[in-house]
């Protein structure tokens, strides 16, 4: 008989086989694979207990620890939804997310007990609050901390051939495809397959020692979680990024992957420390999230000697769908390696993508034509949450639609050339224009405003603000800037703002955006922090 597919089982073999390895490294805290599978047990059988249902969603708040990589496992042994909620938003943001997924159960970190104590008023259906770490002195909070529950609980395993690997496993929020976010349902099936198919692609094993740079809640960062464990590596976690701190954790647990954003390695190329430590121990480092540049996939390999490439992805695709290493039979010279290194890449096994035009054909493999990327894989979702329309159009014929505009080469690989929607990518993470409109626009001096790209070294891109006060309104930079950081989190809001007369629109009303680019782009402007 068969058995389900199911990530359950990552750890479960792990734990048997390789029961005193290192299975987890965080702070003073070292578990081995044994450790690491009583935790998971005892997390499953106190969210039971607690009255957690299949079908529940649990979220966390938290940063990178290892309690959050136990959720990874222990929600799902308990048959729940495990929902990581990402720690940069704000009290508006947070409450839309909890509500709208329904959320019975939400473990946050001790320092979010004063942003958490803000909103939860508004929240209609989370009944648990249980903190992570610490006792925090308010009443609305469990009595029992995460070590206090798990200490006290019976570990709990779910029978294998109980689990459905068509159910909903994990859910996380898109953070800016659209006015409100939408919560990308991952079944087991495409959690496992997907951490299948990229350890297979780049031999991950068991000695392979993973530094967690970027947040478990993040698109970049949750697939490890997975992939390490199924192979009985180790994982290293990172609660903040530290240039500092990642060359310390590299030079001592021999780390042997990294993962980064573009705005983490150049602050690796140029942080002051890295000379000090001994990071030879590093085979590779993927850069996602926002576009790599060719220069800043050079710096890295010049600086650090190991092998430095792109990749790309969506949170609906489980998330990575293509790589940009070189692929084995490939010639090139070092200007053009670095060229094709910080390109989108080519599909990982399990993966189908096309580049096609309006009417879904294919365009030619000329590196010129533009068209949309729409894929297929054993890693996208089953849909939004309870957004059948949306889910619908966005998987039409069977294949997803990215929204990404790109070209491909005779060879396979793609190059993102522009975004359909406009999508403001921030130091890897999205911005979507039309929610920090909305916010704009809420305030009582602003006729109407427009939300634009303009580049930045530190960040990739950060939003530009062109605004139209009401008549005999005396608008500032920096009253406009505070107001949408008191309703965003403060990476969202506009780093610079622009006023004019009046935006210039189509013949139907739309705002022509294309013609605020070309205006207001290279605007020689500093951005105000």
């Amino acid at each position: 008989m068969n058995l389900p597919l199911t990530p359950v089982r990552f750890l479960r073999y792990s734990e048997q086989q390789f029961p005193r390895k290192t299975a987890v490294v965080c702070r003073e805290h070292r578990f081995t694979y044994a450790e690491f599978g009583d935790r998971v047990g005892r997390l499953a059988g106190a969210l039971r207990c607690a009255g957690v249902r299949p079908g529940d969603r649990v979220a966390f708040l938290s940063l990178n620890c290892h309690r959050l990589l136990e959720s990874y496992f222990g929600v799902l042994e308990a048959r729940g939804i495990l929902l990581p909620l990402n720690i940069r938003l704000a009290a508006p943001e947070l409450t839309y997310i909890l509500n709208d997924s329904g959320a019975e159960v939400l473990f946050l970190e001790e320092e979010f007990v004063g942003l958490v104590d803000s909103f939860r008023r508004d929240l209609r259906t989370v009944r648990s609050f249980i903190p992570l770490s610490g006792k925090p002195e308010v009443a609305w909070v469990c009595d029992r901390n995460y070590e206090q529950m798990l200490a006290a609980a019976i570990p709990y395993r779910e029978e294998l051939m109980t689990f459905d690997e068509n159910s909903v496993a994990e859910m996380f929020y898109t953070s800016g495809t659209s006015a409100s976010p939408k919560g990308v349902m991952l079944t087991h099936r495409n959690v496992y397959l997907y951490a299948m198919n990229i350890a297979l692609h780049y031999h991950i094993a068991y000695d392979h020692v993973v530094l967690h740079t970027i947040p478990l809640f993040h698109a970049n960062g949750w697939g490890a979680a997975h992939t390490v464990t199924m192979v009985g590596g180790t994982h290293v976690m990172l609660p903040r990024f530290v240039p500092e701190e990642v060359f310390r954790l590299v030079e001592r647990e021999r780390v042997r992957q990294l993962s980064l954003v573009p705005i983490m390695a150049a602050a690796l190329i140029n942080s002051p420390a890295r000379s000090k430590y001994d990071l030879s121990s590093v085979d590779w480092a993927t850069i996602g999230g926002a576009a790599s540049s060719p220069t800043l996939i050079r710096d890295a390999e010049q600086t650090f000697g190991f092998k430095c490439f792109s990749g790309y992805g969506l949170t609906e695709c489980a998330p990575s769908l293509s790589t940009a290493e070189l692929k084995p039979d490939m010639r090139c010279t070092h200007e053009e390696r670095h060229l094709i290194q910080a390109m989108t890449g080519w599909a990982f096994p399990g993966c189908e993508l096309r580049v096609v035009d309006a009417e879904d054909n294919d365009v030619p493999h000329d590196g010129i034509t533009l068209g949309e990327i729409i894929a297929r894989s054993d890693g996208v979702m089953a849909g939004y949450w309870q957004q059948p329309e949306a889910t619908a159009e966005v998987l039409r014929g069977g294949w997803f639609r990215t929204g990404d505009m790109a070209v491909i080469a005779e060879n396979g690989y793609l190059r993102i050339v522009d975004r359909k929607k406009d999508i403001i990518v921030s130091g890897g993470e999205n911005i979507s224009s039309l929610d920090v409109e909305k916010v704009l626009a809420a305030h009582p001096g602003v006729f109407e405003a427009a939300v634009i790209p303009v580049a930045d070294q530190k960040w990739g891109e950060v939003p530009r603000a062109v605004v139209v006060a009401k008549p005999g309104c005396k608008l500032r930079e920096a009253e406009l800037i505070e107001f949408c950081r008191a309703r965003l989190a403060h990476y969202k809001c506009p780093q610079s703002i622009e006023f004019c007369e009046s935006l210039p629109r189509t013949a139907t009303g739309k705002v022509l955006k294309r013609e605020l680019r070309k205006k207001y782009q290279n605007t020689d402007c500093a951005p105000r922090h």
